[in-house]
């Protein structure tokens, strides 16, 4: 009601940083993306960089949808992504790099190896948003840090050329949801 965002939304974004450890949860109905609430990310492992393969522990970077929600997690109740997505399997392929991992989820409790575990009470809530409205209905976009305090750097010499364009796009869609608004 704050928001002036009726229930359910037509679609949602949900913004993850890393560093901050915190996911933003944004919705609208019609027109512009209104800030709904933040949740603490109560584990994240890895640091900063994308996931380049399976068993890195790394939390994964870029822009994402949900694919499915699973009600028998082992953690509560989770969401899996769709990592790795398109531009993580064409700069794979690009590499020559293989066996990038998978089964990465925004799921409850408050352990995780290359998820984002939001704690019990949040993944409810937000399950729940996620099923009333629909899995098509929801991007995830998740960051090493919050572009909209201060720049990311592409140009670490720890990260892969290509991380200069995925932190650009990250940048882009982070700038649509102004931190002011919050």
């Amino acid at each position: 009601m704050r928001a002036e965002v009726s229930y359910p939304p037509r679609e949602i974004v949900l913004l993850a940083t890393k560093e901050e450890k915190e996911l933003e949860l944004w919705a609208r109905n019609e027109g512009d993306f209104k800030f709904i609430r933040s949740y603490p990310i109560r584990k994240a492992s890895g640091g900063p960089g994308p996931k380049l393969r399976e068993g890195d522990k790394q939390v994964p970077e870029g822009i994402y949808r949900i694919t499915h929600l699973n009600p028998n997690s082992q953690f509560h109740l989770s969401m899996g992504l769709n990592y790795p997505n398109s531009f993580d399997l064409v700069r794979a392929r690009k590499e020559g790099r293989s066996n990038l991992g998978g089964s990465i989820f925004i799921h409850g409790k408050a352990e995780s190896t290359g998820c984002l575990a939001v704690g019990d009470i949040a993944i409810e809530e937000l399950f729940v948003l996620v099923n009333a409205i629909g899995t098509e209905q929801v991007s995830v976009i998740i960051a090493p840090h919050d572009p909209r305090r201060r720049p990311l750097d592409g140009f670490a010499s720890h990260l892969p050329l290509w991380a200069v364009e995925l932190y650009a796009d990250i940048s882009r869609e982070f700038a649509r949801f102004p931190k002011e608004d919050i």
